[in-house]
């Protein structure tokens, strides 16, 4: 079975820039990727009934604009060295940049999406885009990984696993992080910032299972004692320069607050690292 992976494209240098680091990942695993491409119209909402629908003329244009995008896109995809293990599919799709995003996670069976943290403006003020950081949100059932867009496409060196001990993971939920892992030879490291002298029985038996669940991948345990879990997270990325972050989004929960939007756009700017966000699947 092909791994089938999502890259959603505006036509930026990010999103390029994305793609080409999911190729790169899984430059030795059989893949489909499926290239996305949503249009719609300016001002346009289905949601607001006083502006009114654009005309056929509008949207065939618009529809035009898009596939003639997507086939230059074609051609610049022909330049690259070919890999037997990957191919295709080009989408091109009218909606809102969300409801096609869920339609085609569900309707391809999407086991990952992977994006740029910029879209077509490449505004450098802006770390994580909305975009990226609204499809950790609300892309429930895969895991989203974004690439801001200074990230040159490598195997990264290690991947960084910040966790309280006091979730009872599920080995669905890391199976990307683990699967990563593997395919790079990257090892991750486990990183707890303690506040406590001790750890409930709770965490300890959350630990071990955590531990069974990282067995097949390469880890190591790493504790920051009374410290800032922002400050923690921060420094330990960027003392070790590592080159990935993985989180499981819980929603209201880990994700918002240790990860809250300025977070990310802070760890962003220091250090420039792709965030992989799986899920609890539980929510």
């Amino acid at each position: 079975m092909k791994k089938r992976i999502l890259i959603p494209t505006d036509f930026s240098k990010n999103s390029w820039n994305a793609l080409k680091y999911a190729m790169e990942i899984y430059k030795r695993e059989d893949c489909e990727f499926f290239i996305l491409h949503t249009f719609y119209h300016s001002g346009y909402s289905k949601d607001n009934l006083l502006i009114p629908e654009p005309t056929e003329k509008a949207h065939l244009a618009a529809k035009e604009n898009a596939e003639r995008n997507m086939e230059k896109f074609k051609v610049q995809m022909g330049l690259f060295e070919e890999n037997d293990k990957h191919t295709f599919q080009y989408i091109t799709e009218f909606g809102s940049f969300f409801d096609v995003l869920k339609k085609t996670v569900e309707k391809q069976d999407i086991e990952l999406v992977v994006m740029g943290t910029q879209g077509e403006t490449d505004n450098k003020t802006i770390i994580l885009g909305s975009n990226a950081v609204n499809a950790m949100e609300e892309i429930r059932n895969c895991p989203v990984l974004a690439i801001p867009a200074t990230v040159m496409f490598k195997d990264p060196n290690e991947i960084v696993f910040p966790t309280s001990f006091r979730t009872h993971y599920k080995e669905k939920e890391l199976a990307t992080l683990v699967e990563i892992s593997r395919c790079t030879n990257a090892p991750i490291r486990i990183l707890h910032i303690q506040k406590g002298k001790t750890l409930t029985k709770a965490q300890l038996d959350n630990k071990a299972l955590l531990e069974r669940l990282l067995d097949p991948a390469t880890f190591t345990q790493h504790t920051l004692f009374d410290i800032d879990l922002r400050d923690g997270v921060r420094s330990f990325v960027q003392s070790r320069q590592s080159e990935m972050i993985a989180i499981v989004n819980k929603k209201h929960n880990f994700f918002s607050s240790i990860f809250s939007n300025p977070m990310v756009k802070e760890l962003g700017k220091h250090t420039n690292v792709p965030l992989l966000a799986m899920h609890d699947l539980r929510n």
